[in-house]
């Protein structure tokens, strides 16, 4: 039986303003962009949080809740310095760390032996290296599958740990509301619902065929998670599947010729080059636009290609403005979708044959 943790920092990046300015912990705070710019919210504490602000949030709609919300800009390079110090703390205990982003990670304790081998201790013992190094607080969720550890993490935060042991798991999953799931967002959220789907137990006593049939992938992914089936390893060494850059505009753009000057002057210019400098052996398989319109609607197209090629977005460019219905743009994005790297040394040997 596996033994996973999943580590979360709690408000990462509010927290380490707060630890580092004082005047900032006994305020609403947020990390994020200002409202004249049309930014959005990366993290906010947990006094913002009482009222109704939260991450990715247009930062308009924070003053609008909060009035008194001070919003800062966010100190990057601290963040990663910061993120660091904590990667080098779960190296202490095992080799196998997932990263999923600068405040959050699981990790696989199987055959960890410090303290006595137990996922709890070891959970409980990173969080307090890390408080103790740092002065910032983690919550853990310690269980034998993957998204259940992910689970687990929330339940008590902040600066908790929730322990699921093998032996409880399907109980717990029983009870869990879908929305619980990773990776179940609001509009499957709503097709759940309205076909009378609440919580996982609810989906284990459906038929799996019946599942796959009104919900494709998303049923069959949701029969395992409520049968306690999570079969997912901790992946050391995660490949870069897509890179794709865009733009938030300071003023809303409209008409096809100014999404094609951004395009043609800014992101494509952008994309090319990242692609080059990171990425130059790796093939690409899709192209494709991003759009968010005025009212926060957010679409994407793309379409088969294996060479990136500027005049091939001027086609999808038009599709994708189809969708407009007479709105404005507020962003804009271009992204490639990479070949996986094992794919292309599987067509380099038979190639050589």
């Amino acid at each position: 039986m596996r033994k996973l943790i999943h580590i979360d920092m709690d408000c990462f990046y509010a927290a380490v303003e707060m630890r580092d300015f004082p005047q900032y912990r006994d305020v609403a705070l947020a990390v994020g962009g200002s409202e004249k710019q049309r930014g959005v919210i990366s993290t906010c504490n947990y006094k913002a949080r009482e009222f109704g602000v939260r991450s990715a949030m247009p930062t308009s709609r924070a003053l609008q809740l909060c009035p008194n919300l001070v919003v800062i800009p966010g100190r990057m390079s601290v963040y990663k310095s910061v993120s660091a110090h904590i990667q080098q703390i779960f190296s202490r205990y095992t080799h196998l760390i997932e990263p999923l982003s600068l405040d959050e990670a699981y990790l696989d304790v199987t055959d960890c032996k410090q303290h006595h081998g137990s996922a709890t201790l070891i959970a409980e013992a990173i969080r307090q290296d890390i408080w103790r190094e740092l002065q910032l607080t983690a919550s853990a969720g310690v269980a034998p599958i993957k998204f259940l550890a992910k689970v687990a993490s929330d339940i008590n935060k902040p600066n908790g740990l929730c322990v699921i042991p093998p032996e409880q798991v399907q109980s717990v999953v029983d009870k869990l509301p879908l929305e619980k799931i990773p990776g179940v967002g609001k509009v499957s959220l709503e097709k759940l619902h309205q076909a009378g789907f609440y919580y996982c137990e609810d989906i284990k006593n459906t038929d799996y065929i019946e599942l796959l049939r009104r919900f494709g992938r998303l049923g069959e992914s949701l029969w395992k998670r409520s049968h306690g089936i999570d079969l997912r390893q901790v992946v050391v060494e995660r490949e870069r599947k897509s890179v794709g850059v865009e733009r938030t505009f300071s003023q809303n753009i409209q008409s096809y010729e100014q999404c094609w000057q951004v395009i043609e002057t800014q992101l494509y210019p952008e994309l090319f080059s990242r692609l080059q400098r990171a990425y130059g052996d790796r093939d690409i398989i899709k192209q494709g636009i991003k759009v968010k319109f005025a009212d926060f609607q957010l679409t994407t197209i793309e379409h088969g290609h294996t060479q990136l090629e500027l005049e091939d977005f001027k086609n999808l460019l038009r599709e994708i403005l189809k969708r407009q219905k007479g709105r404005e743009i507020r962003l804009l994005g271009l992204n490639v979708m990479l070949k996986p790297q094992e794919y292309s040394r599987q067509l380099s040997f038979f190639d050589t044959q």
